[in-house]
């Protein structure tokens, strides 16, 4: 039987060749999980209604600047491959780059910021400093308040005394109440900011290496979309300082920082992961 005929048969059997799917999660299941996912949408509706901008944010994991292998195909001459070096062992003199994505729910739009440093807390509210100058400030001039969502962990996560000390800083400074949800651990594939913009950069650069900054930044701001997805890519040389501590004295200066707990019957095991941060100035 050739395998043309087993096709057909798996065919008038409903099979089909499936991709994996990330469903099943790991230990024992947050019973808050859903609410909270109910939390941020309901927020994220209001806020839209409101006029109000609404971005999700997260960085996208540090890419090698070099003239490096990177998976995909691009169309060339077929006598014309793209000749890359055969180790991906980081160049010292040339570094890395930290995209910082910033997606605008109201308009479509992304932002990112490319630091050339540490990706740190202090980065990640800089990035999001620079979306509300470069463009939210102008698109949303009666916003009535910012509302992010992003991630648990890392540079923006949940307990970073950093992270929240800058928040405080960037809206004392722009005078802008700031909203932030946390989604729960595990859940970064669903966040906007990565499946409506950071899929359609990984796509608009395969095949290509960042052979230097310029490279990366050009790339990057030149992915498109039918849905007319708009990106706006800008470099950072700012040195960011690793590991910044904020002394018990400066994180007492965020005296307006609350904690908007879920009113569906939370546990206190649970209480740590389920709130929302308000800064204003």
């Amino acid at each position: 039987m050739s395998y043309k005929t087993v096709g057909k048969i798996l065919d008038s059997m409903d099979y089909s060749k499936r991709t994996n799917q990330k469903i099943l999660q790991a230990g024992e299941p947050r019973p808050d999980r859903n609410a909270q996912f109910e939390h941020i949408n309901d927020t994220a509706a209001r806020y839209l209604k409101a006029g109000g901008p609404v971005i999700s944010i997260e960085a996208k994991k540090k890419e090698n600047i070099g003239n490096f292998n990177d998976s995909g195909q691009e169309c060339r001459h077929k006598r014309d491959p793209r000749k890359v070096r055969d180790h991906d062992f980081p160049i010292e003199e040339l570094g890395k780059i930290s995209p910082y994505g910033v997606y605008n729910l109201n308009d479509n739009i992304g932002f990112v910021n490319v630091g050339a440093n540490h990706d740190t807390s202090e980065f990640a509210v800089e990035s999001v400093s620079r979306w509300w100058e470069t463009v939210g400030k102008r698109a949303f001039p009666n916003h009535g308040g910012i509302y992010i969502t992003c991630d648990s962990g890392g540079s923006n996560g949940y307990r970073a005394r950093m992270w929240k000390y800058q928040l405080q800083e960037f809206a004392n400074r722009v005078g802008v109440e700031i909203v932030v949800s946390h989604c729960p651990s595990g859940a970064s594939k669903w966040h906007k900011v990565d499946h409506r913009l950071f899929r359609y950069i990984s796509a608009n650069w395969k095949g290509k290496p960042f052979v230097d900054v310029r490279t990366a930044v050009d790339l990057i701001g030149s992915a498109k979309t039918t849905t007319r997805l708009e990106v706006i890519c800008v470099r950072d040389d700012t040195e960011y300082k690793f590991a910044e501590n904020v002394t018990d004295e400066e994180f007492e200066t965020i005296s307006s920082l609350k904690y908007r707990l879920l009113e569906h019957g939370i546990t206190k095991l649970h209480r740590h992961k389920l709130f929302a941060l308000l800064f204003h100035n």
